[in-house]
């Protein structure tokens, strides 16, 4: 049996030079002299981040995790990643601050480099909408039961109020996603398939992205093109699906830019629209305007929402809502990070304020056997600044843009 115990539980590595982050320094140290703030008003010494948002955002470096634990730990002193050594000193190179890779060799030994630069803190800053039950329970075993204090909520508000640097970054992403659409557009023809349309999306905005952003990593950037049926739901996958002339399509390009998505969401036909399609899609686009219409500072994502639920109840057409009508942007995926507080649904109250950006996204779901049947939306990104809000989304939408002949 091979010896074990010169073995490190836990290391250091600067393997090679610091990358260049999506963010400045000064933006790195503003996020972290807010969370310092937080803690401090709440007496927490050190917090323990583990969701790849909150790493992300705080550090730059935005995880893989392949079922094996991450974190950030910040204290008033310090902010440390702690990574697996799988990823050897990739993490280190794309964190602001600090890194340390834990080993193999025994287990928890994530946990022990976790403890050490907690610098033997009693009060311990968590996510609890992250933390499992099961990491909790390994937590206090390795750990000494230190006291969790949930800080998810604090760091979503923080989150959720964009910097100019963070506007710029989502401001490129939804050119981006104009450009993704302008290639999905094109490829749209009898007899193609879903997945043949989506990948030329996909393939124009990775090879923009690479061109634009030429240091950042080159990841997780999708389409969901949907045709028929298919439409019903918003995130439904791409199938194999061969367009038939008369289709109802979605149109869904999501760049991805250092763990920021940005999304374009547009209705199409393939020719013509019958007489209950075109009227369907009329009443959602008006409905899209009615709500770019109602983003301002002071508004309410539920006052937002009741207005345009008046409309639609107003054309008879309510029952076919399917979901909120916008949400918050920023270090955002499918996979993580959402930011829950700011959305636009009717049990949120919360007032939008200069340096949120929100979507638009009114959908509607119309049941096969119904006449229109098929899923209609359409979906903006808007900057809500001191005077005034800007749709950063340039795509054209409607009949009037959107029938491929």
């Amino acid at each position: 049996m091979k010896d074990l115990t010169n073995r490190p539980q836990f290391f250091t590595c600067h393997n090679g030079d610091k990358a260049v982050l999506p963010f400045s320094h000064a933006e790195y140290e503003r996020r972290l002299t807010r969370l310092r703030q937080i803690m401090a008003e709440r007496d927490i010494p050190a917090v323990l981040l583990s969701s790849m948002h909150n790493i992300a955002y705080y550090s730059g470096f935005l995880y893989c995790s392949f079922g094996r634990p991450y974190g950030c730990v910040v204290t008033q002193e310090a902010c440390t990643t702690v990574s697996a050594n799988i990823d050897a000193g990739q993490p280190w190179r794309r964190s602001y601050g600090d890194n340390v890779i834990y080993t193999d060799w025994t287990r928890n030994n994530y946990w022990r480099a976790v403890g050490e630069l907690m610098q033997g803190a009693g009060r311990l800053g968590i996510e609890a909408d992250h933390l499992t039950l099961a990491a909790r329970d390994t937590l206090n075993e390795m750990l000494g039961t230190p006291e969790l204090v949930d800080i998810a909520a604090d760091t979503m508000a923080a989150r959720m109020m964009k910097s100019n640097e963070e506007i710029g970054l989502i401001r490129e992403g939804a050119r981006v996603a104009d450009h993704g659409g302008e290639a999905i557009r094109d490829a749209i023809r009898e007899g193609a398939r879903e997945i043949d349309v989506a990948m030329a999306g996909r393939n124009a905005m990775e090879l923009e992205i690479a061109r634009s952003f030429p240091d950042s990593e080159i990841r997780d950037t999708w389409v969901w093109f949907q045709s028929g049926l298919n439409t019903d739901g918003a995130h439904n996958p791409v199938t194999t699906r061969a367009l038939q002339r008369g289709d109802i399509l979605s149109l869904n390009t999501f760049p991805m830019i250092s763990g920021y998505y940005t999304a374009l969401e547009r209705t199409l036909f393939l020719g013509a629209p019958d007489a209950a399609s075109l009227k369907l899609w009329e009443a959602n686009v008006a409905a899209h305007e009615l709500g770019i219409s109602l983003i301002r500072p002071g508004a309410t994502c539920s006052g937002i929402c009741e207005e345009i639920n008046r409309f639609f109840a107003g054309e008879g057409l309510l029952q076919y809502r399917s979901f909120g009508y916008g949400h918050s942007f920023g270090i955002l995926s499918h996979y993580y990070g959402r930011e829950a507080g700011l959305e636009l649904r009717e049990d949120i109250d919360t007032v939008l304020e200069p340096g949120m950006v929100v979507s638009m996204e009114p959908m509607l779901w119309v049941p096969q056997g119904t006449a229109g049947a098929g899923g209609y939306r359409e979906h903006d990104i808007l900057v809500v600044g001191k005077y005034r809000t800007e749709n950063i989304t340039k795509f054209a939408y409607g009949p009037e843009a959107n029938i491929i002949d």
